[in-house]
């Protein structure tokens, strides 16, 4: 692999263009992408490593993520040992198997043992079984173990999200004791905002803002200035929880116990900021039916996700047509009816997908609990009844202006009065009811309101239509 590898990149002797590529824009600018591009299809390796190799580890993932699979297979050449393993931890799963593949199990070995815990998981969590063990069997004793159990955890809790590397110190201790363990110990996390104070079990007692460390006296007792109500996360909790708990009680850091309450590590503010990403961007994605795919997917792998997504909906159009032919004979005698159908069923749809957006979102966040469902529900459905009684106003003088029906016009009105109170409360009904059947209402929730205001709004203005005036 290492001489596959080698033997693609460029010659690093090539002597680099005089012109060097600078970006002085936070993050990647669209100029400086162009430029490393430019460079790498030029051979240029020179150039590209002086541009790349003092990159933040995350513009690094960024910037693998904007090139074509040949060009990312040269950067990782190019910059060769000098490329930080952290900046994989940034990448999507598929694109980061695929970088790894480049580098080779050694160096990924040996990378895993310099990350922080947390991190370390990441890379290897989504790993089979035997590619898992390959890289674990490489790593030191201790690495190797503090690893392997965060990998007991269920994936997306708090044991996965936390790190094990923590600083702790005994309740007896004074300020000095404490300042020069930070100044001697050797194991301790790359960063940390807060010390944590344990009992002789190692059950966590309190918490010491370093800030507030740092302003006592030597001599001061840590009991005297610790804080001993704390936000202690179960390492079962899931990960969406835990950011929930941060947001909540404006957390920096949190420690992490096991079933016995004994500490087992921290989760920072920083890992809670990508779930809250990841949690967001996997909600919308739902809400749209296109799964947990990223943009340097596959072709076949793309389609294969959206194919069910678009299967459900196959059969939910089903349901309309069949709603629609029941009404066949009233559509062939007044062509006007097919002419507006889309109309009604269009702003039914839309307004089903504001209610159920927002209560989705709300039922994410907590905002919607059982204590307030009944008077948002309310709240909904005059909401979904005020535009109905507005539209039916326009589409009603619509109508009766474009075709000169004012029969069809008040038919049409009192359509939309019905169908967007419908779509209002549909949007709500339907992920509250999801929810609590188990099923996850991101999910599912659009399927059932499609097939849903589709099929009223059909019946509705069909429905009517056929009664009043054929």
């Amino acid at each position: 692999m290492e001489k596959a590898l080698n033997d693609t990149a460029p010659d690093l002797n090539r002597a680099s263009d005089p012109d060097p590529i600078a970006d002085d824009e936070i993050g990647l600018s669209p100029d400086f992408v162009r430029k490393v591009v430019d460079r790498i299809d030029a051979g240029d390796a020179p150039s590209v490593r002086a541009a790349a190799v003092d990159l933040h580890p995350s513009d690094v993932a960024e910037l693998i993520e904007l090139l074509r699979p040949d060009e990312r297979r040269t950067l990782v050449a190019i910059l060769g040992p000098d490329l930080d393993i952290a900046a994989l931890s940034e990448l999507d799963e598929g694109l980061r198997d695929e970088v790894m593949d480049y580098i080779g199990p050694g160096r990924v070995a040996e990378a895993l043992a310099d990350l922080d815990t947390d991190d370390a998981v990441y890379l290897l969590e989504d790993m089979e079984e035997s590619a898992q063990q390959a890289l674990l069997s490489r790593m030191p004793d201790e690495d190797r173990a503090q690893i392997e159990r965060s990998l007991e955890y269920e994936e997306d809790s708090a044991g996965r999200l936390m790190q094990r590397d923590i600083v702790v110190v005994p309740p007896h201790w004074n300020v000095g004791q404490a300042i020069d363990h930070l100044r001697e110990a050797d194991d301790l996390p790359e960063t940390f905002f807060e010390i944590f104070v344990v009992d002789e079990m190692y059950h966590a007692i309190g918490t010491v803002p370093l800030s507030r460390v740092m302003r006592t006296k030597r001599p001061v007792p840590i009991q005297s200035i610790m804080d001993v109500e704390q936000t202690l996360i179960p390492a079962d909790m899931d990960q969406e929880e835990v950011a929930h708990q941060f947001e909540k009680y404006n957390l920096v850091s949190a420690a992490v116990v096991d079933e016995d309450d004994r500490l087992v590590g921290m989760v920072t503010v920083d890992d809670v900021v990508e779930v809250i990403q990841e949690e967001a961007g996997e909600d919308l994605r739902r809400l749209a039916g296109v799964g947990d795919e990223a943009l340097t997917d596959t072709v076949i792998k793309t389609a294969r996700s959206r194919f069910p997504w678009l299967f459900a909906n196959l059969f939910t159009a089903a349901i309309a047509a069949v709603v629609i032919s029941a009404f066949g004979v009233s559509i062939e005698k007044m062509v006007t009816l097919a002419i507006l159908m889309p109309v009604v069923a269009a702003l039914a749809g839309n307004a089903g997908t504001q209610t159920m957006t927002v209560t989705v979102r709300a039922m994410a966040t907590r905002d919607l609990v059982d204590f307030n469902v009944g008077r948002v529900i309310s709240r909904e459905v005059l909401v979904a009844f005020i535009n109905g009684f507005i539209f039916a106003v326009l589409m009603g003088l619509g109508v009766g202006v474009i075709f000169g029906d004012w029969e069809l016009s008040g038919v049409i009105a009192v359509s939309m009065v019905i169908t967007l109170g419908f779509a209002g409360l549909s949007g709500i009904l339907i992920p509250l009811a999801l929810d609590r059947a188990g099923a996850d209402p991101a999910i599912s929730s659009s399927v059932f309101l499609i097939a849903l205001t589709d099929a009223v709004s059909f019946l509705a203005f069909l429905g009517l239509a056929t009664w009043l005036l054929l």
